[in-house]
């Protein structure tokens, strides 16, 4: 679904809140199906999500660089040959996470235990990293799409080096994977955002030491979960410092900015409890999330993760739970559309074309009052349960995100009508 973007997104009305509303940001190319990433722990062993998805990112699947070479020069490729693989068959772009330490290699076998000792020490002799790195994008040149530095280069269970050392790592990486496999996106290590001390200790010196080895990387990584206790407006104010960071430090504007771990409800930090989110609450979260992505300017969001219910996070995403259904939902909207987004205290995105109306809207806190556009005769949510609508009558809107537009753009984006 190629949409051309009609121009008229400022004639959307939204009342008791035009005053609030920002300017629109139009999109130059339409939303990729790689906005839409997965964490899939069981890829390997064959775990097939039911729903769609653009992006695949390899972690927690049994395929981190000591899994694979578990001994100098020795490689168990049969995990990580079968997690791309089914990757593919899914027709998801894969990125691997090409950390961490082995134990065999590393400088200080006392540093990280996750996922085996050592994991979190700075490799004794660097040419060990470029042998790994060399060894993985010459097998997979073709078939992975991206790949990964580390995985929470701000947190001490799993990396105990410093910033200045990982950009380190990141530069010889990026020469061997741009050497072997130009067309491969290379992707900063991540940090988390919510544990303020350890990411304002790492992150932008780690941004500074990458400035000066030329920047090389494709994207810079962070991770947005929430405290435990709050939902996606706390998730934009997270974006939103790091945006910041990256404009203080200079980050070029080609280099992209993508989430590459997100879920809700998770333990911490400190004492903040965890908590189930479920029902609507679940499927409006991810909803959001995929919308303030485009709205913000992040190009893709990994949602962690695709599994049964293990207590570890507020929102389970797996065979028709209402997270699920939310994820498959917010994709038919948005996949392939052209946009132009406000925000305000209702934010909309104008996904329409020359002859249907179609708009997202929402309220990232509290709610207000929208007008339903000209030509709309159908609205759903990100539940997918649909109803009729008349154009020019008044809707009381909130967290849960709203779908206006026609029968014909409804069937098109395979959402069934509810009589």
């Amino acid at each position: 679904m190629r949409r051309a973007l009609i121009a008229a997104v400022a004639s959307l009305t939204v009342l008791g809140s035009v005053a609030a509303t920002l300017p629109a940001q139009a999109a130059a190319n339409p939303v990729p199906p790689t906005m839409f990433g997965l964490h899939v722990p069981g890829i390997a062993n064959g775990v097939k999500p039911s729903v769609t998805y653009g992006t695949l990112r390899l972690w927690d699947s049994g395929v981190a660089w000591g899994q694979v070479e578990q001994s100098k020069g020795q490689y168990w490729w049969n995990g990580l040959d079968a997690a791309v693989g089914n990757g593919n068959l899914a027709r998801a772009n894969s990125m691997i996470v090409l950390g961490s330490t082995p134990t065999w290699a590393a400088s200080n076998k006392k540093q990280g235990t996750y996922p085996y000792k050592g994991a979190a020490s700075m490799p004794k002799n660097i040419n060990d990293w470029k042998s790994w790195v060399t060894a993985v994008v010459s097998r997979y040149k073709g078939s992975v799409g991206a790949y990964q530095i580390w995985n929470e280069a701000n947190l001490t269970n799993f990396w105990a080096g410093t910033p200045k050392q990982m950009a380190t790592l990141t530069k010889e990486a990026y020469k061997i994977i741009k050497s072997i496999d130009p067309s491969a996106s290379v992707v900063s290590a991540s940090s988390t955002v919510r544990l303020t001390a350890r990411y304002n200790s790492f992150f932008p010196a780690y941004l500074k030491a990458l400035k000066k080895q030329g920047w090389p990387i494709d994207a810079v990584s962070v991770h947005t979960y929430p405290a435990g206790n709050e939902g996606p407006a706390a998730r934009v104010k997270f974006i939103q410092k790091t945006q910041a960071d990256m404009r203080k430090v200079g980050v070029p504007a080609d280099r992209q900015l993508w989430d590459t771990e997100v879920n809700y409800g998770i333990v911490g930090p400190g004492s903040v409890p965890g908590r189930t989110i479920g029902g609507a609450d679940a499927a409006a979260y991810v909803a959001q999330t995929y919308l303030d992505n485009i709205r913000l300017g992040v190009e893709r969001s990994y949602w962690y993760f695709w599994n049964q219910a293990d207590g570890r996070v507020g929102i389970v995403m797996n065979d028709g739970t209402p997270g699920a259904v939310g994820f498959q939902t917010v994709q038919r909207w948005l996949n392939g559309a052209f946009y132009a987004c406000t925000t305000g205290a209702v934010n909309a995105c104008n996904l329409a074309d020359n002859t249907n109306p179609e708009v997202v809207v929402w309220a990232t806190t509290g709610s207000g009052t929208y007008t339903v556009p000209a030509g709309a005769t159908v609205q759903c949510n990100a539940l997918n349960e649909c109803s009729a609508v008349v154009p020019g009558s008044k809707v009381t809107i909130g967290s849960m995100p709203l779908w206006f537009g026609t029968a014909d753009r409804n069937a098109q984006n395979q959402l069934p009508l509810v009589p």
